[in-house]
């Protein structure tokens, strides 16, 4: 393979290509490596490992994101309502 999986990852977390371009991309050279070298070779294990990574990343990200709920989105445009208040005990 002539790309390493931390040389994906700098460059989605640089901005320059999505995780999905670069799973649709890993994807590709791995299904070019099986076929060069045999699907039971190591280097081809090595390249789906890759792509499982980038795809458990994926996965991982998309549970990362925190979704705001309606009173979230309210306590910022009213942080004085009562709804909003905390208090310490």
């Amino acid at each position: 393979m002539t790309t390493t999986l931390e040389t994906v990852q700098s460059a989605v977390n640089s901005g320059t290509k999505t995780i999905d371009e670069a799973i649709l991309e890993f994807i590709v050279e791995a299904r070019q490596t099986c076929e060069i070298d045999g699907e039971n070779s190591a280097s081809c294990a090595v390249a789906w490992d890759i792509v499982e990574e980038l795809q458990a990343e994926k996965a991982h990200q998309h549970q990362a994101k925190h979704r705001k709920t309606a009173l979230e989105s309210y306590c910022e445009k009213n942080p004085e309502a009562i709804e909003c208040l905390i208090y310490d005990v």
